[in-house]
């Protein structure tokens, strides 16, 4: 078994160096005597952080009874849902921002009915908050959806016999033994949305977040200007993935 695990190790290599080898260099071309703070990071960390969070809850609330429903449906209509949660993955981010101003912005119809009421949906916490939680929702429902359809059907089917109702067998069955799966959800969920650019640049581009601020960073500033922000990305945003993974393996049977 060690064997077997040595080698699958020295196999991975290649993906670990490629994954770890732009971060090394992030070590080594950082200015260390010379960190400071642009103009404008400390709103867009206040932004991406407390937005998203928001945006995290939509993402739970809305994709679990979804990606618990393609665990369980089978048919037609399971294959046109499964290709709505796919086409959002296959499309550029910065086409999907174009297509939500297109279909919630102030010239569509629902931006219309908006406007009516003194609301608008570009260029504002709103705009922010749905294109992070468009952006991380089918990540969130394709992870989940594999987590609820790794629960066990012999533990449902006697859920079933003993008497207890879907909403029963839901929360106290499939929940819980999807739980490790869940976690791993909601942490690709948020680091999803955190890193969201192209969609907010276009749909929200105020109030500005980390992605769209680095960008800003670089364009006035310069390179050097991006270090310090993306070093404050990663401290602030990693703990949550971090957390989630490890609550995943600990809940893993």
């Amino acid at each position: 078994m060690k064997t077997r695990h040595a080698t699958a190790l020295w196999l991975s290599l290649p993906a670990l160096l490629l994954l770890a080898v732009p971060f090394l260099t992030l070590i080594g071309v950082t200015n260390w005597q010379h960190l400071q703070l642009a103009w404008g990071d400390g709103n867009a960390i206040a932004t991406s952080l407390g937005l998203g969070v928001i945006a995290l809850l939509l993402i739970f609330v809305s994709g679990l009874p979804l990606a618990w429903w393609l665990s369980q449906a089978r048919g037609r209509m399971r294959l046109i849902v499964e290709l709505l949660v796919m086409i959002p993955l296959l499309t550029p981010p910065l086409a999907m921002g174009i297509l939500l101003v297109s279909a919630y912005g102030p010239y569509s119809l629902p931006g219309e009915l908006l406007e009516k009421f003194g609301w608008t949906l570009v260029n504002n916490p709103a705009a922010f908050i749905l294109a992070q939680w468009y952006g991380a929702l089918p990540y969130f429902v394709t992870t989940a959806r594999s987590a609820f359809a790794g629960v066990p059907k012999p533990i449902l089917e006697a859920g079933r016999t003993l008497g207890a109702s879907p909403w029963q067998r839901f929360w106290r069955l499939s929940i819980p033994l999807a739980a490790p799966g869940l976690a791993t959800a909601s942490a690709l969920a948020w680091a999803r949305a955190m890193g969201e650019f192209g969609i907010v640049m276009i749909f929200a581009w105020f109030p500005q977040g980390m992605p769209v601020q680095l960008y800003n960073n670089l364009q006035n500033n310069g390179i050097d200007a991006v270090y310090v922000l993306l070093w404050l990305l990663l401290l602030f945003t990693l703990p949550m993935p971090l957390i989630c993974f490890a609550l995943s393996r600990r809940m893993s049977p």
